[in-house]
């Protein structure tokens, strides 16, 4: 059996959780539930943690939260569309008296990816999930790169596609990225769940485009390297990520000699879980 401190790693997304325990960088036991109401989902995840005893704990949690451990609200979900889930103090309720780090889960996403996944040995990249929301971590020179609060980069706002009428689903601002290319936005604008709609449908066109458009803009600010699209709308379709690289190379029209790389996320559904563990790695450390 492998030695070493039992490491806890919570993924708090916002369609699902999942909860994993490792010892010597191996997982040996997790727990996956829908996240629903704060009450239900964390309490879950506290009694299996009470269970398990962990060494130290890692939280990689949907957004927006407060990550500054100086932040009075440290821990706290900010304003958030998910209903019910504005100022839940997370570390609170599964801290257990250990030592523990919170990030976002696209931060910790970015962070596994980084260390063995699709962006291993790269210092500039941005890690993109498209699923419920559209979050990114972005890790510059080696290290996320955060401010007075994560980046919030998919809100940012994107050109429509010509003749696309869509309104957008995001509460907070309509039409911005998320809204326009979400899984949500996806369903409304098809009027079926985004897992049930063909790969060869119209509604593609010009989802991929404001992705392309969003994602010209992040390697036009950042200069990075590359860009791994994970979450639940990317990994079930493989093929949009050479989608968007094609229809962003039309965007730039040849302005930069070497534009970012699109790539698949290579950790799938478990970059959020690993990188939270990485999480705990340091909270104990």
């Amino acid at each position: 059996m492998s030695e070493g401190p039992l490491l806890a790693g919570i993924e708090l997304g916002g369609t699902k959780a999942i909860a994993v325990l490792a010892r010597g960088g191996v997982i040996v036991d997790r727990l996956r539930l829908a996240t629903t109401t704060p009450a239900e989902t964390l309490g879950a995840i506290a009694a299996r943690l009470a269970e398990w005893r962990p060494d130290a704990l890692g939280i990689a949690s949907f957004g927006p939260v407060a990550i500054n451990p100086k932040d009075p609200l440290y821990g706290h979900i900010l304003a958030t569309p998910k209903p019910g889930w504005k100022g839940t103090d997370l570390i609170a309720a599964l801290s257990r008296d250990v030592p523990v780090a919170l990030t976002t889960d696209v931060i910790a996403a970015a962070l596994a990816e980084g260390q063995s996944g699709a962006a291993v040995g790269l210092g500039d990249f941005v890690y993109v999930t498209i699923g419920t929301g559209i979050g990114m971590g972005i890790v510059s020179h080696g290290r996320p790169l955060t401010g007075h609060l994560h980046p919030e980069a998919g809100h940012m706002f994107v050109p429509r596609m010509v003749g696309d009428q869509f309104r957008g689903t995001c509460p907070f601002h309509g039409d911005c990225l998320e809204g326009l290319a979400s899984g949500p936005a996806i369903q409304a604008r098809k009027g079926q769940d985004a897992a049930a709609v063909a790969d060869e449908d119209d509604v593609w066109v010009p989802v991929v485009d404001a992705l392309a458009k969003g994602f010209a803009n992040l390697c036009l600010t950042l200069a990075c390297e590359r860009i791994v699209i994970g979450g639940g709308v990317a990994v079930a379709r493989p093929w949009i990520a050479e989608a968007i690289e094609t229809r962003m190379a039309q965007l730039l029209a040849g302005y930069l000699s070497e534009p970012c790389a699109i790539v698949p996320a290579a950790l799938g559904a478990d970059a959020g879980p690993r990188g939270a563990l990485l999480l705990a790695a340091a909270a104990l450390d």
